[in-house]
């Protein structure tokens, strides 16, 4: 199986603890190098939330334990990169 390098995921977790907290402690899983975390939807009792994560080898299964750990639920994976380097998205003829 490749490497996994990049992923990013579309999490629902309650608002404690805070967005800085939760990115914090995934931030701290084994291999995790990097997290961004973005608010895109606030309710009463939820936030939705999306989760990019970077490293040199990332193990999903850590990673999707944590979150639960802090209260949250993978709704989806939006994104994964594996191989040698992360590939950038770039315009195609498709994309017109």
């Amino acid at each position: 199986m490749g490497t996994l390098r990049r992923v990013a995921l579309d999490i629902l977790k309650p608002h404690d603890p805070s967005l800085l907290e939760f990115a914090e402690r995934i931030s701290s899983v084994e291999n995790v190098d990097g997290v961004s975390a973005s608010l895109i939807e606030l309710d009463q009792e939820v936030q939705n939330v999306k989760l990019t994560i970077e490293g040199e080898d990332l193990r999903y299964e850590a990673i999707e334990t944590a979150v639960g750990e802090l209260g949250g639920t993978v709704h989806s994976v939006d994104q994964a990169a594996y191989g040698e380097y992360v590939v950038e998205d770039r315009p195609t003829p498709q994309d017109d």
